[in-house]
């Protein structure tokens, strides 16, 4: 019996199934692509970095031979044990729920999706490792059971092994549904290849899904959950080939990276906009920024309120303006104090203290601060904090954007790994962008003199960015971050 002889998925009606029970495949079934290698590569490179990244790719070959032409257990157990040989489980588990969920989402086959989605009781059953793919299911896609191959662990690390009955293919699936379900009948059963039929024979119904990697993914407007925080460096999902070019780019990119930040350090701020366009760095200013007019000690300076990209917005912010504009922040790589060409002065988080300085420094100069307090990737902007907005009236909110379409290779980010290699990541792209966007002045009815609260200037100013960058408001602050 072949897969293709049962009927597709298209076939399969979505109408009254809140009582149904459904179990799916998730390569080549709930996600459009049948390969996993991409989510295998993610991991290697967070975790164990372009050496681990390489390994995995050589070993890729050998998987594919005993995959297609021996046994298709023993062709995935290479690809875990290149992947996971030494990790860490927490660090897999923090890759698992941090990085992973962004790229699942964006492959979400449509089709499947209609049916999974519109069941009472929700069943995944995968020989992808469940310690991988559990929380995606979980946590975004509201799985109920999640079947999957389970790892061998050692004194907390992987062993690249994993645990009987072995991979999660064939009979094992089948064995699996078994022992879960009893003699219940999940009333639909998902699959695409033939190694799926032994578990969808235990179902009611059951389809196939076609491979068409090319039919277009759920939008992110129909997903039950939107992911407001996310890591990892890599910006594509990488396919082999795509590995492949990483790993060629990386020290090309390396040097690249060292030779602009050079450039950074040894030019003066006012010509750093030239020396980025020399370098392949792209900056982009919109806008129209305040004019920088000597104050007198009876006058504020300008306090921009900004939205937090990456651990180099001050410099670019700088470099729009032509002169350095000191940044005023909580916290920050002390690696980066050292040799930023911007001064940065670190707050001590006593209320008043802090006041009394920040005071102090807008009559001798402008100023910057990032009242997100942390960096942020997706179309969100985390909870301002609102103790910038009693300090002064002089305020104009800043908008930067790095994300949409700006960095082709890796994100100048993180939270799990160091921050002081943020900067490097960021600036080994190909051609970097930053788009700076600068708004108009808070009016005196919307400052703090006028009588309105800090809470609600800070409101203010974080929905005039968020409308202007196309983003949302949260409620979450730096201390939701993947907790």
């Amino acid at each position: 019996m072949a897969i293709t002889t049962f009927p597709t998925v298209e076939k399969c009606t979505s109408m009254r199934r809140e009582k149904d029970t459904v179990v799916t495949d998730l390569d080549g079934t709930l996600l459009r692509g049948r390969s996993s290698f991409a989510y295998f590569a993610l991991v290697a490179f967070d975790v164990g970095g372009v050496l681990r990244l390489l390994f995995l790719l050589l070993a890729s070959p050998i998987a594919g031979i005993f995959y297609y032409f021996i046994s298709e257990s023993v062709g995935i157990q290479v690809i875990f044990f290149a992947t996971f040989l030494g990790m860490r489980v927490s660090d897999i588990e923090s890759v698992a729920r941090t990085v992973l969920p962004k790229f699942y989402l964006e492959d979400l086959h449509p089709e499947s999706w209609r049916v999974f989605s519109s069941c009472g009781e929700r069943c995944v059953l995968t020989a992808s490792p469940r310690i991988l793919v559990e929380p995606f299911l979980k946590d975004y896609l509201g799985v109920d059971i999640v079947l999957g191959t389970e790892i061998e662990t050692y004194k907390g690390r992987a062993t690249g092994f994993v645990k009987s009955p072995g991979v999660l293919v064939g009979n094992n699936k089948a064995d699996a549904l078994k022992s879960t379900f009893g003699e219940t009948q999940p009333e639909i059963g998902l699959g695409d290849r033939d190694t799926d039929i032994p578990f969808m024979a235990l179902c009611k119904e059951s389809y196939y899904v076609p491979p068409k990697p090319k039919v277009e993914a759920v939008g992110t407007s129909k997903l039950p959950k939107p992911i407001i925080f996310q890591d990892g460096r890599l910006v594509q999902k990488p396919t082999p080939l795509m590995a492949i070019f990483i790993i060629i780019w990386i020290p090309f990119g390396f040097f690249l990276a060292c030779l602009r930040i050079g450039v950074g350090l040894l030019l003066p701020v006012p010509l750093h906009y030239y020396a980025f366009w020399v370098t392949g760095i792209r900056l982009i200013t919109n806008g129209i920024p305040p004019l920088h007019i000597k104050k007198y000690q009876d006058q504020s300076g300008v306090l921009f309120v900004c939205c937090h990209k990456t651990i180099l917005d001050s410099i670019f912010l700088s470099a729009s303006l032509g002169r350095p504009i000191p940044v005023i922040t909580y916290s920050t790589s002390r690696l980066f104090e050292i040799f930023s060409p911007i001064k940065t002065i670190r707050l001590t988080q006593d209320q008043a203290l802090d006041a009394s300085i920040i005071k102090q420094l807008l009559k001798e100069s402008d100023l910057a601060t990032f009242p997100e307090e942390t960096t942020s990737r997706g179309p969100f902007l985390l909870k301002f904090s609102p103790s910038f907005a009693e300090l002064t009236d002089e305020l104009v909110p800043v908008a930067l954007e790095t994300n949409k379409n700006k960095m082709s290779m890796f994100h100048g980010t993180t939270t799990r790994g160091w921050k002081w290699i943020d900067a490097f990541f960021f600036l080994m792209n190909p051609r970097p962008t930053y788009e700076i966007i600068f708004l108009n002045k808070l009016p005196h009815e919307f400052t703090c003199k006028s009588g309105k609260s800090s809470h609600e200037v800070a409101s203010y100013i974080q929905k005039v960015i968020a409308e202007t960058l196309s983003y949302e408001c949260t409620t979450l602050t730096r201390k939701n971050k993947y907790i």
